[in-house]
């Protein structure tokens, strides 16, 4: 029997306890104070650890440590022939971006980091950017995933997990690889609102680069009749229809088209598949459904500090009781982008001002590979100092389950191509 993963959704993910975070108000303008010849580099991470959003939160927090404990326990960063571990420092957003960036300006000026890693949510991480420019630290991020981080040119932050235009794009171009007969035609819904907008808009964008035809893309509300739309899409009999949404406009989706008795050969969404509810809310219905992951431990990838994706897999799961989401596992990653640009750096703890913008220089020559897979930031164009090197990982959920069905070195499974009629 073919062997299954069971992902989660980075929105309903559920995570650890919130961490308590000490505040304070800001003083006197920052002024750096030398400190000894400290042993450690000092890290900040700026996350979700109460509100709405601490879950989430949660989840990017124990990726960053995951790292930091890994390394440490390795006896550190190597520099210049020396290894040195790193102090973890953390700030909590609250879940409200204003509060990030205060959080953020504590943390430097307070706690004299030499790098932040970045929050869970875009929101956040858009709202620190101003931040690190302003005191000339940089940031690796390993949670945001909208295309307006990136579409602002920070100079100072950097992104490992590709935007979900990207991915939303990249996917349909493994689809169309998966396909036998082949897929020509595709239909892409974007619900609109700003996240799902952006998975459609990367969709519709995504078609032509996998060499397919586009013959409808259609917005949407949250809620609401989607009969007119399926209609209109059904009349032109697409090979692919392709949703942007989270969960509950994805379940309308499949109850729609079976209630027109609309079946296409391949239907692809994005996150809401890999949340359980989608397949429980939906039971037999829902088996086809293709989905997107950024990452899984089935691909194969792999380097010094975590070994495989699956070594990976297995480490977080000891540590936490949880399967790792591609979340937890792009803040790992976070810190491997870190520890090879210090290595490369060569500059000893504790950094000068100098010492982290050259750091960020560093950081912008990122090329490496990981379990995570490729990392290198773009430099210019819309996703500046964003890695769009991953390929996306398809799963499908068959018999109640989802499984990875491409690229081909990361299947677990075969692909579900054409879908077959509704029973």
């Amino acid at each position: 029997m073919a062997p299954t993963y069971r992902s989660f959704s980075r929105r309903r993910f559920l995570g650890g306890s919130a961490v308590a975070v000490t505040a304070g108000a800001l003083g006197m303008p920052f002024v750096r104070t030398a400190r000894a010849q400290a042993a450690t580099f000092k890290a900040g991470v700026i996350t979700s650890l109460s509100g709405e959003n601490i879950l989430g939160g949660n989840l990017t927090k124990r990726g960053y440590d995951i790292w930091a404990d890994t390394v440490n326990e390795q006896g550190g960063v190597e520099v210049a022939g020396e290894r040195f571990k790193v102090e973890m420092f953390y700030g909590d957003d609250q879940s409200n971006p204003a509060t990030g960036a205060d959080a953020a300006e504590r943390l430097i000026v307070q706690n004299e980091v030499d790098v932040l890693f970045g929050p869970y949510t875009s929101g956040s991480t858009i709202a620190v950017q101003p931040i690190c420019q302003k005191y000339q630290v940089p940031m690796i991020s390993g949670s945001a995933e909208s295309p307006n981080v990136w579409k602002a040119r920070p100079e100072f932050n950097f992104g490992v997990i590709p935007a979900v235009d990207t991915t939303s794009g990249l996917s349909l171009g493994v689809l169309a690889k998966l396909s036998n007969p082949a897929a020509r035609t595709v239909a892409v819904i974007g619900v609109n609102e700003p996240f799902s907008k952006e998975t459609g808009e990367g969709f519709r964008d995504g078609v032509a680069a996998a060499g397919l035809e586009l013959v409808a893309y259609e917005l949407v509300p949250p809620e609401g009749d989607l009969t007119p739309v399926i209609s209109k899409i059904a009349a032109l009999n697409p090979d692919i229809v392709a949703v942007g949404g989270h969960e509950e406009p994805l379940i309308n989706v499949v109850k729609t088209s079976k209630s027109l008795n609309f079946r296409p050969k391949a239907l692809i969404m994005h996150y809401g598949v890999t949340n359980p509810a989608f397949a429980e809310a939906l039971g037999a219905d829902a088996d086809g459904t293709t989905g997107v992951a950024v990452w899984l431990p089935t691909v194969p990838y792999s380097d010094d500090v975590f070994g495989t994706a699956q070594d990976f897999a297995a480490l977080a799961q000891k540590k936490s009781g949880q399967e790792p989401d591609y979340t937890e596992a792009g803040c790992a990653a976070s810190g491997l982008v870190l520890g090879d640009a210090l290595k490369r750096l060569g500059k000893k703890p504790a950094l000068t001002a100098e010492d982290r913008v050259a750091l960020k220089d560093a950081i912008a020559e990122t090329d490496i590979q990981t379990f995570y897979g490729p990392i290198k930031f773009e430099k210019e164009g819309n996703h500046y100092h964003d890695n769009i090197q991953p390929v996306p990982v398809l799963i499908q959920i068959q018999g109640g389950k989802t499984v990875a069905v491409g690229p081909q070195e990361a299947a677990a499974a075969p692909f579900t191509y054409p879908l077959p009629a509704w029973k």
